[in-house]
């Protein structure tokens, strides 16, 4: 199957920078999104980034534009999360999704999850 690793959380101070890696491994033979999410305590799971590979256009979420970047490897399959000027309201736990086909191009397409990276902003 698919397994996306995430590394790179930890705790920042406000007005810091983090940057998330994500890398995932498998048979995979196409990507169509790849991205980033996050769920703050008491709140849904959230869009942050996501790259479109058909469109080649990228997503992101109204407060983290200008901010956050959404690098990807394609080579690698892996995705990152650059983090700038961080506020205490970004603290969440970042999870890496895609959707891909895997084994065959006739396969459709399966979403996968990482296990979760915590991303705490605190002085």
């Amino acid at each position: 199957q698919v397994q996306l690793v995430e590394s790179g959380g930890g705790l920042v101070q406000p007005g810091g920078s983090l940057r998330l890696s994500c890398a995932a491994s498998g048979s995979i033979v196409d990507i169509n999104t790849m991205g980033w999410y996050r769920k703050a305590p008491g709140k849904q799971r959230e869009l942050v980034a996501n790259i479109i590979t058909v469109a080649g256009t990228t997503q992101y979420a109204n407060s983290v534009k200008g901010l956050f970047t959404n690098p990807r490897d394609n080579a690698k399959n892996a995705v990152d999360l650059q983090m700038n000027s961080l506020k205490p309201e970004d603290t969440a736990v970042y999870y890496c999704n895609a959707v891909v086909k895997i084994t065959a191009w006739q396969s459709p397409w399966y979403n996968y999850w990482g296990q979760g990276t915590q991303v705490t902003v605190s002085s």
